[in-house]
C-alpha cells in the first residue's frame, strides 16, 4: 500500500511539471506572435498591465526578490491570460477595476478610533450610600449622590478640548401615544450638569479625578421596569480630545443609578372585619400595612357565624372552608404623552377631556405579581353555633422572577399600587344535633372575597434620611461654655491638690488660690 502512494504523488508531480511546460511554450509563441504584429502592441501591453497587478494582488506572499521585473509567473491570472486578450476592452475595464487584496483587507473600527480610544479612557467610582429616599414624595428631603469621574490620559501633554457630564431621567413608555415614534417613546429630563473643563486644558500623562455631587429632591420616581413604563436614572461622561488643532473621536462613559424609596413601616399590624351578608360569616384579618419585595409577611384570618341550630327540625347548619387563594396584584397606571409632531391640534369648543387627551393617553395595566391556591392548612371548630370557628395563617410573598415595582407616584402620572385579594370557598352542610357525624351536603356554595389595601417599598435597614446624618452647621452651634468658677475648699489637711487652667492661660495651684 505504501508503494501505491508513492506511486500517486509522483505520477501527480511529473504530470503538473508536463502541464506547466506546455503552458510555458504556449506562452512564449504567442508572445512572440504578438510582437510581430504592430497593431497589438498596445493592446499587449495593457493585458499584461492587467494580468500582472492582478497575479500580484493574489501572491503577496510569494518571495519575489529574486525574479527578474516583469517576468511571467504561474498564478490564476497567467493560467487566464488567453481569456483576457480575447475578450473585449470593457470586460478587461471590468476585471482591472475588481481587484481582490486580500492583505489589505480591515473589518471593524477604523484606526483613527482606535488610536483614540486608546489615548484617553474614562471611569467613575460610586462613594455615596445606596440612593435609598426615605419617606413619601410629600415629606422626603431626597437622596444625596456623589461619586467621582476619572479620566485618564495615555499620552502626556495631550489636550482636552471638553470635558462634561449629564444627569437625567429615562423615561421609556413602551406603550406609546404613536407606536415607532422614538419621541413619543422616549423622554428625558435633564436634573443636573457638570461642566469639568470650561475651557480647552493641556493635561499630563496619568489619571485625573473629577469629584461630582447632586441632591435627587424627593418628589423624583423611583427606578422601576414595569410593563407599561420604565424609569431609569442616567449618568452619561464626555470627553473630547484634541491633538494638533483637530479634535478626535469623543470618548463616553454612560452608567445607570438605582433609585429606591423606603416608606415607614408601623410595628402594630392592619386589623380588618368584614361580614359576608346573606350569611352570618364574619372575617376578621390581622396584616401588615407595608410588604417588602425580599422575605414574606403573614396574614391571620379567622371566620365566625359558620354555624347556625335550626330548632325546627333539630339540626347544625355548617360553613365549611373548601379552598382559599391569595393573590397579590400590582396595577400600574400612566400617561403616555404625545411628542410635538403628534400632538392633536386645538378645538375651540374643546371640554377638559379633550384637553387631557392632548396631553396623553392614560394607560392601566393590573397582574398578579405572587398566587397560590390551598385546599387544607386551616383549623376548624363545629361543636357549637357560639364556639364555631376557622383559623388561618397566610405566609404571601412576592413570586421568585416577579419583576415588581415598588409603590410610587409622580407628578408625571405615573402610579404604582398594590393590593391582596383573598378568596374562599365555602359549601354548606349540615348534621343531626343528635349525630354529628352524619354530614350531608347541601349543594350550596360561596365564594368570599376581600381587598386589603398593600404598600410595596423597599427595606429601610440601618439607613436614615441624608439630612438626619448631616452635622450642624454654624448657627447650630451653642454659645461656648461658661467660665470656670473659683471653687471654695475646705479647711483641712486631706485636701488633694487641683491645677487647673484659667480662661486667661495662667496655670496655677488650685489650693494656693483657695487659700
Amino acid at each position: 500500500m505504501p508503494h501505491r502512494v508513492v506511486n500517486f504523488f509522483r505520477s501527480s508531480s511529473q504530470s503538473l511539471e508536463n502541464q506547466v511546460s506546455i503552458l510555458a511554450k504556449k506562452k512564449a509563441a504567442s508572445t512572440a506572435r504578438r510582437r510581430d504584429s504592430p497593431s497589438r502592441d498596445g493592446r499587449e501591453s495593457r493585458t499584461r498591465e492587467q494580468v500582472f497587478s492582478y497575479a500580484s494582488s493574489l501572491d503577496d506572499d510569494t518571495d519575489d526578490s529574486h525574479a527578474p521585473p516583469y517576468t511571467p509567473r504561474l498564478t490564476m491570472g497567467e493560467s487566464r491570460s488567453s481569456s483576457f486578450s480575447s475578450d473585449s476592452q470593457k470586460d478587461r475595464d471590468n476585471a482591472h477595476h475588481h481587484r481582490i487584496s486580500f492583505p489589505v483587507m480591515h473589518f471593524g473600527r477604523t484606526g483613527k478610533e482606535s488610536h483614540a480610544t486608546a489615548q484617553v479612557s474614562l471611569d467613575w467610582k460610586l462613594e455615596s450610600p445606596p440612593i435609598v429616599m426615605y419617606g413619601d414624595a410629600e415629606t422626603s428631603t431626597g437622596a444625596l449622590v456623589s461619586g467621582q469621574l476619572f479620566l485618564n490620559v495615555k499620552e502626556a501633554g495631550l489636550e482636552i478640548e471638553s470635558f462634561n457630564a449629564t444627569l437625567n431621567i429615562h423615561i421609556t413608555q413602551k406603550k406609546p401615544f404613536v407606536h415607532h415614534c422614538h419621541e413619543c417613546t422616549n423622554q428625558y429630563t435633564d436634573l443636573k450638569t457638570w461642566n469639568f473643563l470650561p475651557q480647552p486644558l493641556t493635561m499630563t500623562k496619568g489619571e485625573h479625578s473629577f469629584p461630582f455631587s447632586v441632591l435627587l429632591d424627593g418628589h423624583l420616581p423611583s427606578t422601576m421596569d414595569g410593563p407599561l413604563v420604565s424609569i431609569a436614572y442616567e449618568i452619561k461622561a464626555e470627553a473630547i480630545p484634541r491633538s494638533n488643532g483637530t479634535c478626535l473621536t469623543p470618548v463616553r462613559l454612560e452608567k445607570v443609578l438605582e433609585v429606591k424609596r423606603s416608606l415607614a413601616t408601623s410595628e402594630t399590624p392592619h386589623h380588618s372585619v368584614r361580614v359576608f351578608p346573606p350569611t352570618n360569616i364574619k372575617a376578621s384579618a390581622h396584616f401588615p400595612h407595608v410588604i417588602h419585595p425580599i422575605g414574606s409577611s403573614t396574614l391571620s384570618l379567622r371566620l365566625d357565624g359558620i354555624a347556625k341550630h335550626n330548632a325546627k327540625v333539630n339540626t347544625m347548619e355548617y360553613w365549611k372552608l373548601k379552598k382559599l387563594t391569595w393573590r397579590l396584584e400590582e396595577t400600574v397606571k400612566t400617561v403616555a404623552p404625545a411628542c410635538g409632531r403628534h400632538t392633536p391640534k386645538p378645538v375651540e369648543s374643546a371640554d377638559q377631556q379633550d384637553d387631557e387627551q392632548k396631553k396623553g393617553v392614560v394607560r392601566t395595566d393590573t397582574r398578579a405579581i405572587g398566587e397560590k391556591t390551598l385546599f387544607s392548612g386551616w383549623k376548624s371548630n363545629y361543636l357549637s353555633p357560639t364556639d364555631s370557628m376557622v383559623e388561618v395563617e397566610l405566609e404571601y410573598n412576592l413570586a421568585k422572577h416577579a419583576k415588581s415595582a415598588c409603590d410610587t407616584k409622580s407628578r408625571d402620572g405615573t402610579e404604582v399600587t398594590h393590593q391582596l385579594m383573598v378568596e374562599m370557598v365555602v359549601s354548606q352542610e349540615w348534621a343531626p344535633v343528635n349525630k354529628p357525624a352524619l354530614v350531608t351536603h347541601t349543594g350550596v356554595g360561596r365564594i368570599l372575597r376581600m381587598h386589603f389595601a398593600t404598600v410595596l417599598t423597599q427595606r429601610a435597614g440601618i439607613g436614615i434620611s441624608w439630612d438626619n446624618e448631616a452635622p450642624p452647621i454654624y448657627q447650630d452651634v451653642p454659645p461656648s461654655p461658661p467660665a470656670y468658677s473659683r471653687a471654695t475648699f475646705l479647711d483641712g489637711d486631706n485636701i488633694i491638690p487641683e491645677t487647673m487652667e484659667s480662661l486667661d492661660g495662667v496655670v496655677g495651684d488650685a489650693s494656693s488660690e483657695g487659700s
